[in-house]
């Protein structure tokens, strides 16, 4: 299930991105983590099964959701979570374009081939 990034899920939050090729250094991990908490237009929604094993962070834009983090723990992975937190990001966003950034667009498409399949 998709939730709403909160202020108590910080450290969990901060564990999944550091998984991200670009959020290896811990000041830019802190940037982005503020970059979420501080503008509105910057959400984060994190994967919740029995425990939080997964994450996605968008920015709202005119029209459409650009996806600039998506990130699973790794003893998870494998397992379509990163697939599903993607469809159910279109699906609680429908009325917009939901579409991957640079460092997304790769895992983007394999997962747009594999629902398309």
């Amino acid at each position: 299930m998709l939730i709403r990034y909160k202020k108590a899920f910080e450290k969990i939050a901060m564990g999944l991105l550091s998984f991200m090729p670009s959020e290896k250094d811990l000041k830019k991990l802190q940037q982005t983590m503020k970059q979420y908490e501080t503008d509105e237009n910057w959400q984060l929604f994190l994967w919740k099964e029995e425990d939080i094993v997964g994450l996605i962070g968008v920015q709202k834009e005119e029209g459409a959701m650009e996806i600039h983090h998506i990130s699973v723990n790794p003893s998870h992975r494998h397992e379509g979570i990163g697939k599903a937190m993607v469809k159910h990001l279109k699906d609680m966003y429908s009325e917009l374009d939901v579409k991957p950034n640079e460092e997304t667009a790769s895992f983007f498409e394999r997962c747009e081939g594999e629902m398309n399949e």
